[in-house]
């Protein structure tokens, strides 16, 4: 009788949900001053999936904006994609990407550049127009949730 106890008690607890584990993804040029605490960051991952926090198109070292809308759209992106890497991720694992442009008229420019970044089948996408962004000059933010199997929340 004990034993059934025992294996009935382990099933239970074997059954339990874990809580899930964070880990937080960090680049050195998106590190808080030494001493500050970050407001925010880059990525997070969880259970195998990444959520990254919104990516404008600031160069990540000197964070000005190009003047070229293009090249603003590419370094958005190659800024996600160095929290991708940064995570053991690449532009494949994402599922999801959410685009904010200040001037929905340039659709068509962010999507020639946003479909050189994603192989077919390209995540779901939702595209929000929106007044302006957190940086004045910012004319596009990214953001992107993406997924592998069996990531390490150990780094």
């Amino acid at each position: 009788m004990m034993k059934l106890v025992l294996t009935l008690f382990v099933a239970a607890v074997l059954c339990l949900p874990l809580a899930a584990q964070k880990r937080a993804i960090t680049l050195p040029e998106t590190a808080a001053p030494t001493g500050a605490t970050p407001l925010f960051s880059p990525g997070i991952v969880v259970d195998g999936t990444l959520y990254v926090s919104g990516q404008i198109g600031a160069d990540l070292k000197t964070r000005k904006i190009p003047a070229d809308f293009d090249a603003e759209v590419k370094t958005a992106l190659d800024n996600v994609g160095a929290i991708l890497k940064a995570a053991d991720m690449n532009f494949n694992d994402v599922v999801a990407v959410q685009v904010y442009l200040t001037d929905m008229s340039q659709f068509a420019r962010m999507n020639a550049v946003y479909t050189t970044y994603f192989n077919l089948p390209r995540p779901a996408r939702t595209t929000v127009g929106v007044t302006k962004l957190a940086l004045p000059d910012a004319h596009i933010e990214i953001t992107v949730t993406a997924h592998k199997s069996g990531l390490s929340l150990m780094k």
